[in-house]
């Protein structure tokens, strides 16, 4: 249902979000979507995908060099954040809700944070994402998780004392059962991935044989969850780990890196992959399905530099993209265009009271969380990248 760009209060978001600085309940009408009819994975089928549907930028109009959309409900509401995180350019959280009967934002900034990034929301109304109570010229930020439950903020953070300095932790998606996925980076810089239990207060870690660094950025309804992780090779690769505990690895052909920042209820996985390093690197977005296989995502304004960050049951996709200028902007793909509606100021909170959040909750875990892949996985998808077509198609 969601996903993010990941990078850090701070640093503009790490394709979930990011660490800080780059980085409803539904009447009984089923789901709203902004496509006039669902397209299941994006199906090579459906003609709308060439003649209806289109790229849309849309941008908070409090920050026309910045703005990131991070994930999409099947309500037609959208999570995303401006601001790039440089000292004095902080990271501001909202929702976006393009609806027939008209469209707006809500800002959404934790109480007494400086920095807030909203990454995802499930079709009830429950945000998550990630704050931080500093906006350093290192940009390097403390980063604590939060969720929305009726309007209220709450902490959440994996309880251990194996943390980064200063510390790393990042709520990334959410379902409709409240179930949250998120990571925290331990001392080394590895990133470690969990869920969390909205409901039980609960967490489980996520874990991938032979991953030395993992983060689960994406769960559907289903209980599946996409991320992505980095093997002993140093090669980043794609996950969907299935809730009967089946596997299933990606990796684009030829990419240096591959990361899903979202997935679906039909499987259907989003984020994007990395060809080439350093000043020649370039990103593209993709979509991925067991029956499509990849497709390649690129805004018109934004080849070779695009991510896609989440998708709806309908097939919709939001993500951003950097123009020629060096402007990074909301991208919307639906099956009609929009436009960004009036956004209210941004109203400044007072300074964070407390660095070390108290509603964390420390439950008990299982040593081997029964969500973690330990085994050799088994599943109808072999693994990257002979899984995929070689030859992906492009929109």
């Amino acid at each position: 249902m969601s996903g993010r760009r990941i990078l850090a209060l701070g640093i503009a978001a790490v394709a979930v979000g990011g660490v800080l600085g780059s980085v409803l309940v539904l009447n009984g009408s089923g789901k709203i979507s902004l496509s006039s009819h669902s397209s299941r994975e994006h199906s090579e089928h459906s003609s709308h995908h060439v003649t209806r549907w289109s790229f849309s930028t849309i941008d908070n109009q409090n920050d026309a060099t910045f703005n990131q959309l991070l994930g999409i409900s099947n309500r037609g509401q959208i999570a995303g954040y401006f601001g790039s995180g440089a000292q004095g350019h902080p990271n501001k959280g909202y929702l976006l809700t393009l609806s027939r009967h008209g469209s707006w934002y809500q800002n959404e900034n934790v109480p007494g944070s400086l920095q807030t990034q909203v990454t995802g929301l499930n079709d009830f109304g429950v945000t998550v994402g990630f704050w931080s109570d500093q906006n350093t010229a290192s940009q390097m930020n403390d980063n604590f998780g939060f969720y929305t439950w009726g309007g209220h903020f709450h902490s959440v953070n994996f309880p251990t004392g194996n943390n980064a300095s200063p510390p790393v932790n990042q709520l990334l998606g959410v379902n409709n059962w409240g179930v949250a996925v998120g990571f925290y980076t331990d001392a080394k810089g590895n990133n470690h991935g969990y869920t969390y239990s909205i409901t039980r207060h609960r967490f489980r870690s996520v874990r991938i044989r032979g991953a030395t660094s993992l983060t689960a950025s994406a769960i559907n309804n289903d209980g599946d969850i996409a991320g992505f992780f980095t093997g002993t090779g140093g090669v980043t690769k794609t996950f969907l780990l299935r809730s009967d505990g089946g596997l299933t690895t990606l990796a684009f052909p030829g990419a240096a890196s591959t990361q899903a920042f979202g997935v679906n209820d039909s499987r259907e996985v989003v984020g994007s992959y990395t060809i080439g390093s350093g000043t020649n690197a370039k990103t593209f977005g993709f979509t991925w399905s067991r029956h499509t296989g990849f497709k390649v995502v690129n805004a018109p304004q934004g080849l070779g530099a695009t991510t896609i960050n989440g998708v709806n049951d309908a097939g919709d996709l939001v993500g951003f993209y950097t123009d020629a200028a060096g402007n990074t902007h909301g991208l919307l793909w639906a099956a009609s265009h929009h436009t960004a509606p009036f956004a209210p100021g941004v109203t400044q909170f007072a300074p964070a009271p407390s660095a070390t959040p108290t509603i964390s909750p420390t439950p008990t875990m299982s040593a081997t969380p029964t969500i973690s892949a330990t085994a050799t996985p088994t599943t109808t998808t072999s693994p990257a990248p002979t899984a995929v077509s070689s030859s992906p198609r492009h929109w």
